[in-house]
């Protein structure tokens, strides 16, 4: 059972009793919450300057949180079951990865950035799959970042925060990511999707129609392989930017290339690298347009953008998996769906399906037995619907 904000009730629940338990009851908590995301459309075009669509979902982080009186972050993390502190003055980059190194990171990042910071006693839970490619990490910085922008008596920045997110994220975790999960956490309304231009930074609310759900399909297949994987196609879009700015002067990144130019300097080009780029430069259009489409209620048209966006990360960008492949497949075979791709950094995690929304139900009890026939693994479909960022609930 959901509130009206979409986050589960047993969860909000069991993380106060978490925060009684190991904090005591003596002054109540507060709450702060921000949403994992999935992206609808445009993958791997973020770190090349292009644009994508997330949509933030009805699975979050929470955090539990009461200032202190003293500089020591004090954590407990549900799902790992520990409890772990740190002094806020001994912070420093680059820390740890481990679940309180995200609280710690945003810590260090408001610290950085000239922001009032106090310590804490925290509970951290959550319902957003880990290692699914559903941006938990993103959504626990948020809430960290509504928290402590509460106990600071700051107004809440949610672009602002967003970069601090990712400044945590990139500088103290060590992961570098883009910009794109920590505004979809921070920035997005209820009902709405996120087109987010990753060179601009500016944003625009899209609407979902009402007669459409967005299903998230966790394939059970964790992304092994993704970070080398990635850093192999970042460095492929690179140097095909480096070859085409010889072409073209103003040529900054693989948003500024049309497939003309592209066709035009594909000679000079590994070959593999040119296919890399004839996925991005298409699919740099496909959130645009899908944007459009759903602004249209135009849900065929979404759909084709989806199946070919998925088409092209398996047969160009080469990030697919037979999981992948798999469910998307069978997704397409039912007569509610509009469409389906896989979303993420790909290697497995969780694919996506648009499909009608007074039959996501049948959708996801044929979709995922017919899946569990053939692979073995704890997968896990859901619909949703967009809902708000980062938030507090008291």
């Amino acid at each position: 059972m959901s509130d009206t904000t979409g986050i589960d009730l047993a969860l909000l629940e069991r993380a106060r009793a978490r925060f009684d338990e190991h904090f005591g009851a003596e002054t109540a908590p507060r709450v702060a919450v921000a949403p994992g995301r999935v992206n609808l459309i445009g993958e791997h075009t973020d770190y090349n300057d292009g644009f994508v669509l997330p949509m933030a979902i009805g699975r979050a982080a929470v955090v539990v949180f009461r200032p202190r009186d003293d500089r020591t972050l004090r954590g407990h993390s549900v799902a790992f079951d520990e409890t772990k502190s740190v002094e806020l003055d001994e912070l420093s980059a680059p820390g740890g990865d481990d679940w309180l190194s995200y609280v710690a990171g945003v810590a260090w990042a408001f610290e950085s950035e000239g922001l009032p910071t106090t310590g804490l006693d925290v509970v951290v839970d959550g319902d957003v799959p880990i290692g699914a490619g559903l941006s938990s990490s993103a959504a626990l910085e948020l809430a960290t970042a509504r928290a402590l922008a509460a106990v600071g008596g700051l107004d809440w920045d949610p672009v602002r925060m967003a970069k601090v997110g990712q400044k945590a994220e990139n500088q103290y975790v060590g992961m570098n990511c883009g910009i794109m999960d920590q505004f979809a956490s921070a920035v997005s309304e209820d009902g709405k999707a996120v087109l987010l231009d990753c060179r601009s930074l500016e944003t625009r609310p899209v609407p979902v129609p009402g007669g459409a759900a967005v299903v998230v399909m966790d394939t059970g297949a964790r992304r092994s392989l993704a970070g080398s994987a990635y850093n192999d196609r970042r460095a492929a879009c690179e140097r095909v930017v480096a070859h085409l700015t010889t072409l073209d002067p103003s040529v900054a990144a693989l948003r500024d290339v049309t497939p003309q130019l592209l066709e035009r300097g594909k000679d000079g080009l590994d070959p593999t690298d040119l296919k890399r780029a004839r996925h991005v430069v298409p699919e740099n259009t496909r959130p645009v347009k899908m944007a459009e489409a759903l602004k249209s209620g135009d849900l065929q048209a979404a759909g084709q953008l989806m199946n070919d966006s998925h088409y092209s990360l398996r047969d160009l960008y080469e990030v697919s998996c037979e999981e992948l492949d798999l469910i998307t497949e069978i997704a397409r075979e039912q007569p509610a769906c509009y469409g389906a791709r896989m979303t993420g950094a790909g290697f497995g995690g969780c694919a996506v399906a648009l499909v009608r929304a007074d039959r996501a139900e049948e959708f996801c009890d044929r979709v995922l037995p017919a899946y569990k026939a053939k692979i073995d693994l704890p997968a896990e479909l859901f619909p949703c619907r967009p809902v708000a960022g980062a938030r507090l609930l008291d």
